[in-house]
């Protein structure tokens, strides 16, 4: 096999009208399976020429508003209703899925920060190089949904990287707006996922990426499944893949910015979290944050956290006890109209 060609293959035939589901196979050795492989679901809609949408959800394990709704999904269009083709995977990083965790159990591997990944890498390394290798050249656009998992819980934001070229970006908010979360974002990734995140890659490849955080705490929000739900048939519909779905018309979006590094409020010591704001909340330089409270002695003074910087409450860590480093708050800030 050339040197770096995926060592992953699907039992679906994409290139076929129709609607096919099966799996993309991950080959994994391990003492009980020798010749074994992990099967990944996926799913194929198509009917003839058109765009391609890669639909992704379960990149990390514990975020589910958005593997149910692809699944839904999947289950419900049809081909007749489709103009070219739609690529679903509900649980791209399915080790982690099944074992309701953000890493992989097989390699504590982050899929969404190991892109472009690598064809003989770890398994989530070799993930992250089939999506790169062979799906995102078939593919015209990338939704994928995401949440905070169990450590964070987030309020329902639809997210873009800065496109490089004015023309790129105001394609990406386009497509944000026709999303519909409350909450659009626009990122350089200074924050944690950088260049090693799926909507990076996409970049990368010059296919646009949708990304949405739509819950968190490790539970499911039926109001974050259903902005994806309508988000999706929405984008779908814009593009011409769903040109006869039934829509809502997308609600006002709040175009908001993360403004480097410092939009990220960090635990600075050990102990049991207690926030002051929720997720949602407009707060203000000094305002209190929260507190952390010592679990070695009450003689120990809880430790204040303050803002300081104005912004909304886009993210709050989920489980209360901390440790030094944890991300307590994400910040936005408002984009300024020209």
């Amino acid at each position: 096999m050339p040197a770096g060609e995926t060592h992953m293959w699907t039992t679906l035939d994409l290139e076929r009208d129709g609607k096919q589901h099966g799996f993309v196979r991950l080959p994994f050795s391990s003492d009980l399976s020798a010749y074994g492989t992990i099967p990944i679901p996926i799913a194929c809609i198509r009917n003839g020429d058109g765009p391609t949408a890669l639909l992704v959800a379960g990149s990390h394990g514990d975020e589910y508003e958005g593997q149910i709704a692809l699944g839904k999904l999947a289950r419900r269009i049809e081909p007749g209703e489709v103009r070219g083709r739609i690529v679903v995977l509900p649980a791209l990083n399915y080790p982690a899925v099944a074992a309701g965790r953000r890493l992989s159990p097989l390699d504590e591997g982050n899929l969404n920060r190991l892109f472009p990944g690598k064809a003989n890498g770890t398994p989530t390394q070799m993930i992250a190089h089939y999506v790169v290798s062979v799906l995102l050249p078939l593919s015209d656009l990338v939704i994928d949904l995401h949440s905070g998992g169990r450590s964070l819980a987030y309020y329902p934001c639809c997210l873009i990287r800065d496109g490089g070229i004015a023309t790129e970006t105001a394609r990406l908010v386009e497509l944000m707006q026709i999303f519909g979360a409350p909450v659009g974002s626009i990122s350089d990734g200074a924050g944690g996922g950088a260049s090693t995140t799926l909507s990076a890659a996409a970049q990368a490849c010059g296919v646009p990426a949708l990304t949405a955080e739509l819950g968190g705490g490790g539970s499911f929000s039926p109001k974050g499944e259903a902005i994806a739900t309508q988000g999706l048939c929405r984008v779908l519909r814009h593009v011409g893949i769903l040109p006869n779905a039934q829509t809502e018309p997308p609600p006002p979006v709040r175009l908001m910015r993360v403004e480097g590094r410092d939009a990220f409020v960090y635990a600075p010591c050990r102990g049991i979290f207690e926030p002051c704001v929720e997720i949602g909340d407009s707060v203000h330089p000094g305002q209190c944050a929260g507190a952390i409270h010592p679990i070695d002695g009450p003689h120990r003074p809880p430790q204040a956290i303050n803002f300081t910087r104005p912004g909304l409450v886009a993210c709050r860590r989920f489980p209360a006890l901390t440790n030094p480093g944890d991300c307590l708050f994400k910040l936005l800030s408002d984009v300024e109209r020209t």
